[in-house]
C-alpha cells in the first residue's frame, strides 16, 4: 500500500483506508477518481447481490426436470421421426445476468409465460441447436461423426421450425410438474437479442435446467430459465424431499388427537329464558330477590355450549324434573 493510503487510517492498524476498500471491490483496479474500472462491474455487482449458491435448493424441480427428460424423449421420437436421446445434464440456482452472459450472438430466444404464475420463462436455443434442428426437421442425412460448423443467422424457417420444438418443450413441462401443481406455459414470443427478452432483475436468481439432445449424429442442447419469481406461488411444494411430503404434519398424531377429541367433556347449558333490564334495576338485586322465568312447560329454548348456539329445544318435565327436548340443530352465522 502506498504511504498515503497508511496515513488514511488515522493511526489505528486495524482500520482500513479507502484506497484500500476500493481496491478489495474492484480487485485492485481502480481509476485515478475513484471510480471502478468497467470490467470490475461485474465483480462489484456479486458482492453487492450475493451468489446464487445460498439459495435453497429445490429437490423438486429435480424430481420435475428428470420427468421432463423421459417425457420430452418421447415426444421429440414423434417430431424428429428418429431415436432422440434425452438428458438432464445441468440444474443450478443462477444469477440471471450470469445466465444472460453465457448467450452468444444468433441464439434464439422463447419467452413464454406461466399463466396461473402470472410471470415469465425462458428458452435458450443456441446457434448450433437451431441449426441441427432445421436440418433434421427437414430431413437432413444422418450425420456420422458430429462437427463444428460456422452458424447461420437466423432465418423464417428455422425460427418457425425452433417455435415448434419450444411449444413441445412448454407442452411436456406442463405434464412434468401435473404432480405438483396445474400450470400451463403459454408461449408468447421469440426474440434473438437478449435485451429484448428481459424475464426479470439482472440481480434476480433463476433456476437454470439445461437438457442436452442428441439424434441423427447431431447434439442439441435446451436451456430452460425459471426465475425464483415466478416459482415462488410454489416454492413451498418444490421444497418438498419427495411427492406428496406434508410440511410440519404427523399423521399418526393427527388420528391419535381426532380419536382423543372424542371423549372430551363439554358443557351444555339450557337457555331457559333471556331478559332485557335497566342498570340501575340489576344494581339494585339482592340476596333473596326473585327473577320471574318466563318458559312453561312446551316453551322453546335453546341449548348452548359456551357461547355457541348448537340445539332447538323444547322445555319439559321428566321423572320430576326439568328436561329439554332436542328439536334440531340451529344454523350458524354465514350458514
Amino acid at each position: 500500500m502506498s504511504g498515503q493510503a497508511r496515513t488514511d487510517r488515522n493511526g489505528d492498524p486495524t482500520q482500513l483506508a479507502q484506497e484500500e476498500i476500493d481496491s478489495i471491490l474492484s480487485g485492485g483496479a481502480v481509476v485515478e477518481d475513484g471510480e471502478l474500472e468497467p470490467e470490475t462491474e461485474e465483480e462489484a455487482s456479486r458482492l453487492l447481490y450475493g451468489r446464487a449458491d445460498s439459495y435453497e435448493r429445490l429437490p423438486m424441480a429435480e424430481v420435475v426436470f428428470e420427468r421432463l427428460s423421459r417425457i420430452l424423449a418421447g415426444s421429440l421420437r414423434n417430431l424428429f421421426q428418429d431415436n432422440v436421446e434425452v438428458r438432464l445434464t445441468r440444474l443450478a440456482s443462477r444469477r440471471l445476468a450470469d445466465s444472460f452472459s453465457e448467450i452468444r450472438p444468433l441464439a434464439l430466444l422463447g419467452v413464454f409465460r406461466a399463466r396461473e404464475w402470472d410471470n415469465l420463462g425462458l428458452i435458450h436455443l443456441d446457434a448450433e441447436t437451431v441449426n441441427n434442428l432445421t436440418e433434421i426437421l427437414l430431413g437432413g442425412r444422418r450425420m456420422a461423426v458430429a462437427s463444428d460448423r460456422i452458424p447461420k443467422p437466423v432465418t423464417s424457417i428455422s425460427r418457425n421450425l425452433s417455435e415448434r420444438l419450444i411449444r413441445v418443450v412448454l407442452h411436456d413441462l406442463r405434464s412434468s410438474f401435473g404432480p405438483i401443481c396445474d400450470v400451463t406455459f403459454d408461449f408468447e414470443r421469440t426474440e434473438t437479442d437478449p435485451r429484448f427478452a428481459t424475464i426479470g432483475r439482472n440481480s434476480g436468481v433463476a433456476l437454470t435446467a439445461r437438457l442436452s439432445l442428441q439424434s441423427a449424429g447431431r447434439n442439441c442442447t435446451i436451456d430452460i430459465i425459471l426465475p425464483f419469481a415466478t416459482l415462488e406461488p410454489v416454492r413451498e411444494l418444490l421444497l418438498q424431499q419427495f411427492m406428496g411430503e406434508k410440511f410440519g404434519r404427523d399423521s399418526i398424531w393427527e388420528t391419535h388427537l381426532a380419536e382423543e377429541l372424542w371423549h372430551t367433556d363439554v358443557e351444555l347449558e339450557a337457555v331457559l329464558d333471556e331478559q332485557t333490564m335497566k342498570l340501575g334495576a340489576v344494581m339494585e338485586l339482592r340476596v333473596g330477590d326473585i327473577i320471574q322465568i318466563n318458559a312453561p312447560r312446551g316453551s322453546d329454548i335453546v341449548l348452548r355450549c359456551g357461547n355457541v348456539d348448537l340445539f332447538a329445544g323444547r322445555l319439559g318435565v321428566r321423572h320430576g324434573k326439568l328436561a329439554a327436548e332436542i328439536r334440531g340443530w340451529l344454523p350458524r352465522a354465514g350458514e
